[in-house]
């Protein structure tokens, strides 16, 4: 009212006089100086009861009040212009324009001509071709091309969703948004949190800093430090980074994630935890494929099934696990080997079918028979003393107990206990095939099935030997009690004898295809990983460490904003208005006690 009223008090001629002495003058200055310039003004108006020197400018009805300075175009309905300071209020339905990719609108602008400091507030909504910023308040230095908000904002791009934070930045030069403190960005398929966020529109590229977390519907991941691309949905993380499938968690020291095959990657120090089965999987390289229920792993893979009192070991060179959990099959192969309390074995490969409870020891058909080590790549299975060995082996366990049921042995079966006195005496049955019972994870009966022969140290109950069996039968029978062979029965007997052992020749103390591996059994699941290469891990390349964010008010614009106020010494430098808060950024902290749980895990299970 006051600016109206004050117009209403000149008359036409001076109106018109001031008119051209202003734009004159002004023009003339902006020329020299490249102050801000008046490009149209419906009315103008000097106003001594706003500050000596103060100009009004008001639209009129056919278009806004219109000003430029240094390729940046601002309109708006009623504008202050500080002449003296080259500083400008801009009121209501203000935009500003800088070229033709940035564009701002809010209900009130403050400028600096000679800083270039902007300060907008009020529904600000800032434009540029991938995103649109909307905030309460918001800083803009076009010198150095950077918007600043600390009162909470929101970036909306179509393919990436939506990104809110309490603090953010946009460097244009560089097309990069810098989000702090509560970041949160929503997309239609996944919701992310994190502390710090660069984020880049054009490509859509995400940059995560801190503790951070992206849940989708289907698999939730954990980092703190790590990499997402909004656009493929293509994501790398490391620094405890875990993610989550359902019933299933992948942690690495690097994680590669693709959303849209449902697929994950891992490098180094891997584990995989199925909650549904209780197992593990371990190892250096892990491949897992959610919709197929499929994982691939190598470099020292093991698998460890968690029983109530005895959990089993598999390691091989690779390892894949397939199948949804209620039908889920585990195959080792190269090398591969088994190891629980009261049971090892070793084969080429073996293959486990949890819903059945059936363990195949397979001797692969790569090896040739004329190969000098195939009787040392025979499979081969330890219980107890036993040593059992044949062509394939098939090992049968209760699923519901989670104890040992049966065991078959199919061509050239072998059976070997060491005998518990003499130094070199090995009691030993052979035969086309074998079939074993178990009680509580004990043999307790044996069946030697065609072509069956046996070398055998007899002993009275004070273990004093009374003589060296050697027999030939159809099929034999054997009762096992206490560890020991209790009684043996043959079938269809063909020849047999009981020699004192001096005259049993020691050239005939072994049955053809007599081969003792003890010293291959794993004892331990360190034994499980005696004979691998040495194992070299790939040096991972990290993501480039966080940056802290520059201050808006950086020494810059402090000498900017000093200089400013030099020319009008006796009044208020309003450059120095409205200018935002330093804030403290904290630096990122891991979650420790992650990594200090993963090493004690590892000493549990002997890694």
């Amino acid at each position: 009212m006051l600016h109206c009223k004050k117009h209403m008090a000149l008359n036409s001629f001076k109106n018109l006089l001031f008119a051209i002495l202003f734009f004159v003058s002004v023009i003339s200055f902006a020329q020299e100086k490249q102050t801000i310039t008046i490009e149209y003004a419906g009315i103008a108006v000097s106003d001594p009861e706003i500050e000596d020197g103060a100009l009004v400018f008001l639209r009129d009805e056919s278009q806004q009040v219109h000003f430029v300075h240094k390729g940046v175009n601002m309109w708006c309905d009623k504008a202050i212009y500080y002449e003296d300071q080259d500083y400008i209020e801009a009121f209501s339905n203000v935009q500003m324009k800088q070229g033709d990719s940035i564009n701002m609108v809010a209900k009130y602008l403050e400028y600096s001509g000679k800083t270039q400091l902007a300060f907008a507030q009020g529904d600000v909504v800032l434009t540029e071709p991938q995103s649109v910023l909307t905030t309460d308040k918001l800083h803009y230095d076009r010198t150095r091309q950077l918007a600043y908000y600390d009162t909470k904002g929101k970036v909306v791009r179509d393919s990436s969703g939506t990104i809110t934070s309490q603090i953010g930045r946009y460097y244009m030069n560089a097309k990069k948004y810098q989000f702090t403190q509560d970041v949160v960005l929503v997309n239609p398929d996944y919701t992310l949190n994190t502390e710090r966020l660069d984020f880049f529109p054009d490509n859509g590229h995400a940059y995560l800093f801190g503790p951070s977390t992206i849940v989708g519907e289907k698999s939730k991941i954990y980092t703190e430090r790590g990499f997402y691309d909004t656009k493929t949905n293509i994501g790398h993380f490391q620094r405890n980074a875990k993610i989550d499938y359902e019933n299933r968690t992948v942690i690495g020291d690097s994680l590669y994630f693709d959303r849209n095959k449902s697929f994950a990657s891992a490098t180094n120090n891997i584990k995989i935890t199925d909650t549904i089965n209780n197992s593990v999987v371990k190892g250096h390289y892990a491949e897992v494929w959610r919709d197929k229920d499929s994982i691939f792993i190598t470099k020292r893979a093991l698998a460890i099934t968690v029983q109530e009192r005895d959990s089993v070991y598999l390691h091989a060179d690779t390892l894949m696990v397939t199948g949804k959990e209620e039908n889920r099959i585990t195959r080792a192969y190269y090398n591969a080997r088994l190891y629980k309390s009261d049971l090892a074995g070793k084969a080429d490969s073996i293959h486990v079918n949890h819903k059945t409870g059936l363990t195949q020891l397979i001797n692969l058909s790569r090896f040739s028979s004329t190969d000098a080590f195939a009787t040392k790549r025979k499979p081969a299975l330890w219980n107890l003393g036993n040593q059992m060995t044949g062509d394939t082996i098939h090992l049968i366990s209760n699923v519901e107990t989670e104890k040992l049921d049966s065991l078959k042995v199919f061509n050239n079966a072998f059976l070997v206990s060491k005998d518990t006195i003499s130094e070199d005496g090995y009691n030993q049955i052979k035969g086309q095939r074998l079939i074993g019972l178990f009680r509580d994870n004990e043999l307790y009966n044996v069946d030697i099935i065609k072509n069956a022969e046996t070398i055998r140290y007899m002993r009275n109950e004070a273990n004093e030997l009374i003589g060296i069996q050697k027999s030939k039968s159809g099929s034999i029978n054997i009762q096992i009690i206490d560890k020991a062979i209790e009684e043996v029965i043959f079938k269809n007997q063909i020849d047999g004898n009981i020699f004192p052992e001096a005259d049993f020749p020691r050239s005939g103390r072994r049955l053809r295809g007599f081969d003792w591996r003890g010293e291959e059994r794993p004892m331990s699941v360190e034994d499980l990983f005696k004979d691998d290469p040495p194992l070299v891990l790939p040096k991972i390349q990290g993501l480039e460490d966080y940056v802290p964010p520059e201050d808006f008010i950086d020494d810059s614009a402090a000498e900017r904003i000093e200089e400013a106020g030099k020319d009008t010494p006796n009044k208020p430098n309003k450059a120095a208005r409205n200018l935002p808060k330093k804030t403290t950024v904290m630096p990122l902290k891991p979650k420790v006690k992650q990594v200090e749980e993963s090493k004690e895990e590892k000493e549990k299970e002997g890694q």
